[in-house]
């Protein structure tokens, strides 16, 4: 398999990437947006794993964005920030998976369909009676999306100062 990853940690990138080789894929790797479509039109990957959180752009709005260089390439949304309306967009937007890092690399392969039987589309799992700081968080994950990623827009539907909602929004969400 022809893997592209796009992730701006440079560190978990480059164990990913040595991590897959080692597993038989042939790799190349991509820290941002423009990299990612140019890594894309060259290399012609037939699979890449997309981090939700890059430095200069969303890894949902990347998303189409790889579809129309490659339609046949299958996308694995992972990120560190999970919630279901970022499950549900990111397949909206192609994705065929969605994992929560840290995910082990055997199921990152398995999830794009490489070696034993893919993994069923997966969301982060809900506990019986999730938490109110949980049901916040999903809250506030669907109304930035509603708001296509604008900040200021979004803190004004949920009443609260911009800065505030940055600084919520920049912590690891809450466990269920």
């Amino acid at each position: 398999m022809r893997l592209l990853i796009i992730d701006d940690d440079e560190s978990f990138r480059a164990a990913l990437a040595r991590a897959c080789e080692r597993r038989g894929c042939v790799v190349t790797v991509a820290s941002d947006r423009a990299s990612a479509l140019g890594r894309a039109l060259e290399f012609g990957p037939d699979a890449a794993v997309v981090d939700l959180r890059l430095a200069d752009a969303s890894g949902l709005a990347l998303l189409p964005e790889l579809l129309a260089i490659r339609p046949a390439m299958r996308l694995l949304m992972l990120t560190g920030f999970s919630s279901i309306a970022t499950a549900v967009e990111a397949v909206k937007r192609g994705a065929i998976n969605y994992l929560a890092k840290p995910a082990a690399v055997d199921d990152i392969l398995r999830a794009l369909g490489h070696g034993e039987a893919p993994l069923p589309v997966s969301t982060p799992a809900a506990a019986p009676e999730p938490s109110i700081d949980r049901l916040t968080w999903e809250y506030i994950q669907r109304i930035l999306l509603e708001e296509r990623g604008n900040i200021s827009a979004a803190a004004r539907r949920l009443g609260m100062h911009r800065r505030t909602l940055q600084r919520r929004l920049s912590k690891r969400p809450v466990a269920h």
